[in-house]
């Protein structure tokens, strides 16, 4: 057994034991809880599928106040995108669950059993921010595909949010974060109203509404970003200069200035932009919902649910660089440009090009000056204007009618419902006008190598723009229906035959694209094509039938079918077969085979073709052969940012997958329950793009890929797409190689009640056996468990232990969570060591359903390990997607029910 489980396991048993001490004669049964994962409405919950119940009333004591710290708590999920990702980066803020780390768009995420909309940016997955949070009830995490039932996405599982039923009363909660350290303080408040009671009076209506602001935690409020040099780039402030070859800095080589470091050769300089970075955005997060129930009769229950959310995230970056603009020697009006270096010049600097006409109009310079002989490309960091901030506001509503009920001894339900998510990615701050710099620079109005003038000041403040630069709106439109019921004792075991039967129809819609205008005047600072749009439509047609036969006693067999149609690739049919052997009480045996699907989005099928750089520094593999320039060719062909082809592709398939589960739940005292569930998942057909790095480094194999100007077999390093001089890599969507993945969940309860209270302790652990992955169909397998290889690494161990005893009005808690280290992205200099943080709390309840809890997340202040990628915008010595850069927070948490 692996050394962290030991110990939890020791403290779990340990803990026990001392509450057994004091133990009760009267003991109960752990409570169950219905399952998500089957279309029977059933008296008996306990199914063949495994399945994670997380009651929120825990979480809010634990300080939880949002459903990305839910995610972070659970073991089998191993998400990659987070709000942090909003840095520097089109994610919109979202926040995504990603269960087995296979991809976020293989996690089907339900609210209330039903699809919402996914985010509009990517159309991938739902963003877990628009979860109205202040309504859910609790959560139920499907830990095995579900395509079977659900369709499409249900590869990895299935997270279904559900929210209370009905309520009556009112309920008041207000909370506040105080990090220890600078930064990343949190406000929250919450409010829920109900009357009616369904019994009773045949009605109920509730509504709930949450508020919550988050401040960003900024660049330099934290040190751990200096471990390494990160983040490094040759736009700097005063700028860098060259005429075809080296680049110069007037700064060089000590290279005193905001944020430089010298290069080797002390001709230049570099900027050093973590400190300019946000560790975490800014949000604000807004959310209600709103549910009416009418109970008709005995037989027929109404209801309608409307809920609303919107997230704001507002991020900051480093200014905007600008590389490749041009200053002249001579201005227009004939006078020398009083800018223009004078070191590392040649006055008779000729271009190559006839007449010297290197400065052509275009969209970025429709009208350029005389350009005389000796300019010098520029790579200057404008400072002048600010940081760049951007604010995502995205927004999520969904209206759902519903009737339910019983006829002819069938349990009936028919849904319709209407979703709707719209993202906005505004630019607040730091971005201009490229074409008033570009000329400013020309001219020798802006400086870039010091302070501005007057007028310098002038042009820069008068081409600093705001505004909407992409709207992205996604639309699904369901409708569906269920019946069940019971269709007799077949094997006389004294348990009924169950079945259900459904349909469903559904119509998506996606539209994202660029407002043109403003687009057109950022081009230079942000890399958005103005003329990408990515707009689809589709409609989808679903039935699917569920059978539980009772064949023994201690044996039930169930049998699943769906077989969807859609209007824009195909058909997909995906059974499935699971078993439930209960031999004793005390024993529970389960397990399944399915298979399923993941449909290409409509962003992957119709997104438009758009150009941008390449993610990384590589080598044009014909003008620069394992880093060598051949002759004749300058060095601009090595370690550089190549222009790439990025578009949808209508010919997808769908990715395909076979499910396997095999677990066991044992029982062998009251009040304690042990569990191990054994996974499998093989994919194939995994749409996504060929990694750059493969391209690059196996040329002969892709070179269909790529695309060289002439003459001279060249790549465009600047923004000459699409055009005769455009050279460029293609990496359109495709269906590429495949994933395999298996591992094992561990859990354990144990309730001790006694005369000092009543100890609580769980254990949720989950070991990854396998996860190796192809970047192309025929390629090699690359292991991901406990590397970093790829997009990441995937966490061998991940483990959650908790501990709480409650006496009367009272109550202490503890959660200890803990993750594995892996190989870094550079193994040779680093291992990512283990990481385990410990929260603390305390509660006190002084009447039902009016609490005050006091606590603490990461209690030791512990900072995120060390890692040496940089990969990630908030680059320094860690990875964002994992770690949480707040350290240690002090929280507290009133409750007061009316």
């Amino acid at each position: 057994m692996h050394k962290q489980t030991k110990i939890a396991v020791a403290a779990l048993m340990t803990l026990g034991g001392i509450g057994a001490w004091a133990q009760q004669a009267e003991t109960q049964q752990i409570e169950r809880v219905t399952v998500t994962g089957s279309a029977i409405k059933r008296i008996d919950a306990e199914t063949a599928v495994p399945v994670t119940v997380v009651k929120m009333a825990d979480l809010r004591n634990a300080g939880v106040t949002s459903v990305e710290q839910i995610m972070a708590n659970l073991t089998g999920v191993q998400s990659t995108v987070n709000s942090t990702q909003a840095v520097g980066a089109g994610t919109g803020g979202a926040s995504f669950a990603d269960l087995r780390g296979i991809g976020k768009d293989k996690t089907l995420v339900l609210l209330n059993g039903e699809r919402i909309a996914n985010n509009a940016v990517d159309g991938s997955a739902p963003d877990l921010n628009m979860i109205p949070f202040a309504a859910i009830d609790r959560i139920e995490v499907l830990r095995d595909g579900a395509s079977a039932l659900y369709g499409t996405d249900a590869i990895g599982g299935v997270i279904n949010f559900i929210t209370k039923k009905s309520y009556n009363g009112g309920t008041l909660t207000l909370g506040y974060d105080s990090p220890q350290h600078a930064g990343g303080k949190g406000k929250s408040g919450s409010i829920g109203l109900g009357f009616g009671d369904l019994a009773n009076q045949g009605f109920n209506l509730l509504g709930f509404l949450s508020v919550k602001k988050e401040d960003a935690i900024a660049g330099d409020q934290r040190d751990f970003n200096k471990r390494i040099v990160g983040g490094t780039s040759v736009n700097t402030d005063p700028a860098n200069y060259s005429q075809g070859g080296l680049f110069y800095n007037p700064a060089a080589p000590a290279c005193d200035g905001v944020a430089l470091i010298p290069v080797a050769g002390g001709t230049q300089c570099k900027i050093v932009t973590p400190n300019f970075v946000d560790f975490a955005p800014k949000s604000e997060t807004a959310s209600g919902l709103l549910k009416g129930t009418l109970r008709v009769n005995d037989a027929l229950e109404l209801s309608a649910e409307a809920f609303l959310s919107r997230n704001r995230v507002s991020t900051h970056v480093a200014p905007v660089p600008y590389g490749g603009f041009v200053m002249n020697p001579i201005m227009p009006n004939g006078q020398p440009n009083p800018y223009f270096p004078t070191a590392h010049v040649d006055p008779n600097f000729d271009d190559g090009t006839a007449g010297n006409t290197a400065f052509q109009p275009s969209a970025a310079f429709p009208n350029p000056v005389n350009v005389q002989r000796g300019f010098v490309s520029l790579n200057w960091r404008d400072f002048a204007s600010g940081l760049r901030g951007t604010q995502n506001e995205n927004k999520q509503s969904r209206i759902v009618l519903s009737a339910e009920g019983n006829a002819a001894n069938w349990d009936y339900s028919f849904k319709a419902s209407f979703n709707k998510n719209t993202v906005d990615q505004n630019l607040v701050s730091g971005y201009a006008d490229g074409d008033m710099i570009g000329e400013g620079l020309l001219e020798g109005v802006i400086n870039p190598f010091g302070a501005q003038s007057d007028a310098g000041k002038a042009l820069i403040a008068k081409a600093a723009l705001k505004g909407t630069l992409m709207s992205s709106t996604g639309k699904v439109e369901i409708y569906k229906g269920t019946a069940s019921r019971e269709i007799g004792d077949w094997f006389g075991v004294g348990r009924p035959a169950q079945v259900a039967v459904g349909g469903e129809f559904r119509r998506e819609n996606y539209d994202s694209h660029p407002i043109k205008e403003f687009a057109q005047l950022v081009t230079s600072s942000t890399g958005v094509d103005p003329d990408s749009t990515a707009k689809g439509t589709r409609k989808v047609g679903a039935l699917y039938a569920e059978v539980n036969v009772p064949v023994h006693k201690t044996l039930d067999l169930t049998g699943s079918l769906r077989y969807d149609k859609y209007s824009d690739f195909g058909d997909s049919t995906n059974p499935k077969l699971s078993f439930r052997f209960q031999p004793s009480k005390a024993m529970l045996l389960r397990g399944s085979a399915s298979t399923g699907f993941r449909a290409p989005t409509l962003f992957e099928l119709y997104s438009s073709t758009s150009f941008t750089n390449t993610g990384g520094n590589f080598d044009n593999p014909i003008n620069c052969p394992n880093g060598t320039p051949i002759p004749g060719a300058s060095a601009a062909n090595c370690q550089n940012q190549f222009q790439v082809k990025n578009g949808g592709n209508v010919n997808l398939k769908p990715e395909k997958a076979k499910n396997y589960t095999l677990g066991a739940v044992f029982e062998p005292m009251p009040d304690t329950s042990v569990g191990i569930d054994l996974w499998a998942i093989k994919n194939t057909n995994t749409i996504s793009v060929l990694p750059q790095s493969t391209m690059f480094q196996n040329y002969q194999q892709f070179k269909q890929y790529f695309y060289f100007a002439q003459p001279g077999n060249l790549l465009s390093i600047n923004s000459d797409c699409p055009g005769p001089k455009c050279g460029y890599v293609e990496q359109l969507n495709q269906n590429l190689g495949g994933t395999n993945t298996n591992g094992v969940d561990l859990s354990a309860q144990y309730r001790v009640r006694s005369t000092v209270g009543q100890f609580d302790f769980s254990l949720n652990t989950t070991f990854v056996n396998k996860y190796e992955y192809q970047d192309y169909s025929t390629g090699p397998w690359n292991q991901s468990v406990g590397r970093y290889v790829g997009v990441g690494p995937i966490f061998k161990w991940q483990h959650n232990l908790t501990a709480n005893w409650a006496y009367s009005s009272f109550a202490l808690g503890t959660a200890v969570h803990y993750k594995s280290g892996y190989e870094d992205f550079n193994p040779a200099t680093n291992h990512v060591s283990a990481f385990t943080t410990t929260d603390l709390y305390g509660s006190w309840s002084p009447t039902k359903g009016s609490s005050l809890v006091l606590g603490v997340r990461n209690l030791f202040d512990r900072d995120p390990p060390f890692s040496n990628q940089t990969t990630q915008f908030q680059s320094g010595g860690w990875d964002s997607r994992f770690f949480s850069a707040t350290g240690r927070v002090y929280y507290v948490r009133g409750t007061a029910s009316f």
